[in-house]
């Protein structure tokens, strides 16, 4: 039988994008059509997500209220004050860390070095070999950022003398907590615990911190949504860009700062820090991004994820409808960019509590707004589009006070649904920075990384287990 060739061939492919690149290459008319078989064609999953869909009304209705709570939020920066006085129900003789719950033995090694160096800062230790010790020996006692409403960016310590931001959600009364942040270079986030390391934070607490804080006391609270939504105006995605939003935070408080009693030279000091260090907004972004999602909490049912963090070991998620429970996963390596001299084998796996922003709808949601990030963390302004896009696929809905301009001022996508991340096949993007692997060495690059795909799988089992019999 003779089979008649058309002249003119056109093709939908479906599927692997390789082979709609190699017609479209010999000059063939190609349609790439995207395409997932659900769940991945784990037919497991796909059978829970059956399971669970018999609770659809009443977890679309949580969910719409969780999500409610988030887009309602009003994150304000109303404060600092030092960590032990302001933070509640701070435990004795404890440094808070990144991520999900982690003792020493698990620690890796920037998380090691950044104990270490709170140990010193705190005065609990003469050497690091002595703050090694005492770690070691369970006299110095370790627990979640998270778990006292607070975050930390990388390794996150926290201890108990540290400055610390005070944001409160005034739509509903909540409070969130972040540490200073430190700049680039060697800092205690990265790992790193020598005389600079410890000089510079001693500074931020005795000099820094008391002049910010009489500057902001002569406010009435700074918007912290206003210069978010700002920000990824002018090209920030308020997780590893933050130019922006350093700069309009300035703006806000250089009055208030020069109208200060104290010194010239050290209310220059304080304004040449922030205006020197770039990322100065990222920890205010975390936090305020940590207070919107906390009303989102304990909505039995919902399947909105309310926190996605590393602690340098684990990677963990937590949900509304699950409590405080940890979903975890050994945390993966982060794709991306070093810096000369230094490549995947010098890296720890992913780290820090900064994706919080994300799970807020910013940061990794929000790189089509900042196409200039991807020169940081790798790819084309293509990747940082698409990255955008394929995050509505997995969110419940759409940030209208952060607008997106590149995608004709759409709100972000914001939301993280379980079932969405597991049906579609699709883990949320974060980009993040990289720590090295041993302790005080500290950052050595940029990148992206997404979360391990069996912490959904873990809380989506959670979920259907706890379903009523009946």
């Amino acid at each position: 039988m003779k089979v008649r060739i058309p002249k003119e061939i056109r093709v939908v492919n479906i599927g692997l994008p390789d082979f709609a690149a190699d017609l479209k290459e010999a000059g063939v008319d190609v349609v790439h059509l995207e395409w997932r078989p659900p769940a991945g064609g784990d037919a497991r999953v796909l059978s829970l997500l059956e399971r669970l869909a018999v609770k659809k009304e009443e977890i679309d209705s949580a969910n719409q209220k969780a999500l409610g709570r988030i887009l309602e939020g009003d994150p304000t920066l109303i404060d600092l004050g030092l960590a032990a006085e302001v933070i509640p129900n701070y435990p004795e003789r404890t440094l808070l860390h990144a991520g999900p719950p982690l003792s020493w033995e698990e620690m890796s090694g920037p998380v090691r070095g950044a104990v270490i160096g709170a140990v010193l800062f705190e005065g609990w230790a003469q050497s690091p070999e002595e703050a090694e010790r005492l770690a070691a020996a369970g006299e110095i006692k370790f627990a979640p950022c998270h778990h006292f409403q607070a975050v930390g960016p990388m390794a996150g310590v926290v201890a108990p003398s540290m400055p610390v931001f005070v944001i409160e959600n005034r739509a509903f009364g909540n409070k969130a907590y972040a540490s200073l942040n430190e700049g680039l270079g060697k800092v205690l986030r990265f790992g790193a615990y020598g005389e600079e390391v410890l000089t510079r934070l001693t500074w931020l607490k005795d000099d820094f911190y008391p002049i910010l804080k009489d500057a902001l006391g002569s406010l009435e609270g700074i918007s912290i949504n206003n210069i978010t939504s700002q920000a990824l105006q002018m090209g920030d995605e308020c997780h590893n860009r933050n130019k922006a939003a350093t700069a309009l935070l300035l703006r806000e408080l250089a009055p208030a700062l020069v109208e200060t009693d104290y010194k010239p030279a050290a209310i220059r000091s304080a304004l040449e820090f922030i205006q020197g260090n770039e990322h100065f907004y990222l920890n205010i972004s975390m936090a305020a991004c940590k207070a919107m999602l906390d009303p989102a909490r304990d909505i039995p049912w919902s399947t909105l994820v309310v926190a996605m963090a590393r602690n340098g070991t684990e990677f963990g998620i937590q949900l509304s409808g699950l409590g405080q429970r940890w979903f975890t996963a050994p945390a993966l390596p982060v794709e991306g960019l070093y810096f000369p001299g230094y490549g995947p084998e010098d890296a720890n796996p992913d780290l820090g509590d900064s994706a919080i922003t994300e799970t807020c709808g910013i940061g990794g949601f929000a790189m089509a707004s900042s196409p200039a990030i991807v020169q940081f963390v790798g790819g084309s302004s293509n990747d940082a589009l698409n990255y955008t896009r394929e995050m509505y696929k997995i969110t419940l809905g759409e940030n209208g006070n952060y607008t997106i301009p590149n995608l004709n001022f759409r709100g972000t996508p914001t939301g993280i649904d379980l079932r969405k991340v597991l049906a579609k096949d699709i883990l949320p993007v974060i980009n993040t920075g990289i720590a090295h692997k041993e302790a005080g060495i500290g950052q050595i690059g940029a990148g992206v990384v997404n979360p391990p795909r069996d912490c959904f799988v873990q809380a989506l089992e959670k979920m259907v287990r706890e379903m009523p019999k009946k």
